[in-house]
């Protein structure tokens, strides 16, 4: 039977249509700036870092896949640690990300994603001492970054002095100088700077201890990235890209090109605290071995 001019005519814009429709993402997420995410980081390596117009570092690599799945357009804003949770919270900026630990606290005053890696808490400290716990670090003066959410625990430690730094190099120099005696800073951030410079003596001890009483600094951590509460499209849609990275087993990818290669990284051991607080009880964490 043959077709009309009219009919082929409808055939053709109705495929066009369903060309466009498929090139197009299936709706627009509202950001700071229109088709844009603009992503607040440190620059604190092995996390994030901006190169060639990209974002590099394992947090920075992993949100510059998902921008391009979304068909966003990565926007960086560098800015010191301690001022990337205010810009999320006035909507200055889209997403924070570097390494920030998930806290109870946090999930109060940002939306927080579900985890990229996982981690154990530390001490960064030099080849004279061997320490690995909390009684180790009774009467010591310890650096670590303003900001942090587990210092609240560190004061708890008998005789600890805490020394505040807005960036982990000034911490570290401090402790090459002599002027403290360790540093708790974040575990990817301290392996990947000790890594590449042995002439500093350094090495890292995660925490032996598992004490209910500090559970960010001995308990399982979950690297996140925070959204602002206003912004739960986005949120929704940034997890399900990372669910993706999960299943295809890109984290480990990513992790390698970063020296984060164990299991510690990417396999969830230990008490899962998000688990009625901004999660519901039947959420599993993922993994990937």
């Amino acid at each position: 039977m043959k077709t009309s001019k009219v009919q082929r005519f409808s055939g053709i814009c109705a495929g066009f249509l369903v060309c466009v429709l498929a090139a197009a993402p299936v709706f627009a997420l509202e950001t700071v700036e229109p088709g844009s995410l603009t992503i607040a980081f440190s620059g604190d390596m092995p996390g994030t870092g901006y190169q060639d117009s990209r974002m590099v570092g394992y947090d920075g690599e992993i949100l510059q896949q998902i921008s391009e799945k979304l068909g966003l357009k990565v926007k960086p804003a560098l800015m010191e640690w301690s001022g990337t949770i205010a810009s999320v919270q006035s909507r200055r900026v889209d997403v924070m990300a570097g390494t920030m630990g998930w806290t109870e606290q946090r999930s109060k005053i940002m939306a927080l994603s579900d985890p990229i890696h996982y981690f154990k808490n530390g001490i960064t400290q030099t080849d004279k001492t061997n320490w690995n716990s909390l009684k180790d670090l009774q009467g010591k003066k310890v650096g670590t970054i303003t900001g942090f959410s587990f210092i609240p625990e560190m004061r708890k430690i008998e005789g600890l002095q805490v020394a505040l730094y807005d960036t982990s190099d000034a911490a570290v120099r401090d402790l090459l100088a002599g002027r403290i005696d360790a540093v708790i800073g974040d575990p990817p951030v301290m392996q990947y700077a000790i890594s590449r410079n042995e002439q500093w003596h350094l090495h890292f001890n995660a925490f032996i201890d598992n004490d209910p009483n500090f559970p960010l600094l001995t308990g399982l951590g979950q690297v996140v990235f925070g959204f602002n509460k206003a912004s739960p499209e986005l949120v929704t849609a940034v997890n399900a890209q990372i669910q993706t990275l999960w299943k295809n087993c890109e984290m480990r990818k990513i992790g390698a090109r970063y020296g984060l290669t164990q299991d510690v990284w990417f396999m969830p051991e230990g008490k899962d605290l998000r688990l009625g607080v901004d999660r519901p009880a039947g959420w599993t964490l993922p993994g990937c071995k």
